[in-house]
């Protein structure tokens, strides 16, 4: 072939149209985020030790919502305290409480007994009951001593005079993914992190029997475990998880949103979100 229609197959291979190739996870994240109505951050990252796969807005401050309930069953696990028993007061009773739907004050219960719904079905009377079982203090130390230092809890749920007085119980998405890969790095390394390598395990199992499923679940392909806790307040859907807890390929991923004003879409987007990190890990295009 002479030199010169060498040349001109080279440019016209050039100038043809290529085959798509498939989008880049920061790129297919990037503007899952940009379709939410509001302020997202997102954090995700494996068990290789490797940098985050994704971090966006991840250091910035959110509304905790129910999320923050992760760190009162990690305050129960970790003072050894869940056959304490806890009183239930009148001023714990709130909305929002599917297993203490009815109850009275003066009701008792096992710290053990009220883990349980207060993860798994969110329940804010079992919540109220225990912080108040705990203490502020107490938590709030087992959230420092867990290196989370950009989370706070501030009030009791649903509790109307602390929220005019913007008392606010608050969390970062790196923060909240730290906590979650550390459960897992504990539970699969059989070590101490934020608690030891039993009541990592024992958690996680918790997690594992949520029954709000409609964010990062969602975005996976079906049969996938999910050990995951959820938050919503007005103009805030969140949702922290370990994917595939005891596979071989688990990972992190927290989303956080705040301002949100149009919550299928917000829903939609966590579940690409999630969609798109599982098919990074799992190899395939996304």
């Amino acid at each position: 072939m002479h030199r010169r229609s060498f040349l001109a197959l080279l440019a016209a291979a050039a100038a043809a149209p290529r085959p798509a190739r498939a989008e880049g996870l920061h790129a297919a994240v990037g503007r899952a985020v940009r379709q939410i109505p509001g302020i997202t951050g997102v954090y995700a990252r494996t068990m290789s030790g490797a940098p985050a796969l994704v971090a966006i807005n991840d250091e910035v401050s959110f509304p905790a919502a129910s999320t923050i309930k992760m760190l009162i069953m990690l305050t129960a696990f970790n003072a050894g305290a869940l056959h304490e028993t806890v009183v239930v007061h009148a001023s714990d009773i709130v909305g929002g409480s599917p297993f203490l739907a009815g109850a009275t004050g003066g009701e008792r219960f096992t710290v053990a007994q009220l883990v349980k719904p207060m993860i798994q079905l969110s329940d804010n009377t079992a919540s109220n009951a225990l912080i108040s079982h705990f203490g502020f203090e107490r938590i709030n130390a087992q959230i420092h001593e867990a290196g989370l230092y950009r989370t706070q809890l501030k009030r009791h749920f649903l509790d109307y005079s602390a929220i005019v007085h913007h008392m606010e119980n608050r969390t970062t998405p790196r923060d909240m993914g730290m906590l979650f890969y550390e459960l897992e790095r504990s539970s699969r390394e059989d070590l101490t992190t934020v608690a030891t390598a039993a009541n990592s395990r024992a958690m996680i199992e918790i997690l594992l029997g949520q029954t709000d499923r409609d964010k990062i679940p969602a975005g996976l392909p079906s049969g996938v475990s999910v050990a995951n806790k959820t938050g919503e307040v007005d103009g805030v859907r969140n949702d922290a998880a370990i994917v595939d807890p005891f596979g071989d390929s688990p990972f992190v991923l927290t989303v956080y949103t705040k301002d949100v004003d149009d919550y299928a879409a917000a829903l939609a987007g966590i579940n690409r979100i999630a969609g798109a990190v599982y098919a990074r890990v799992a190899g395939s295009d996304l």
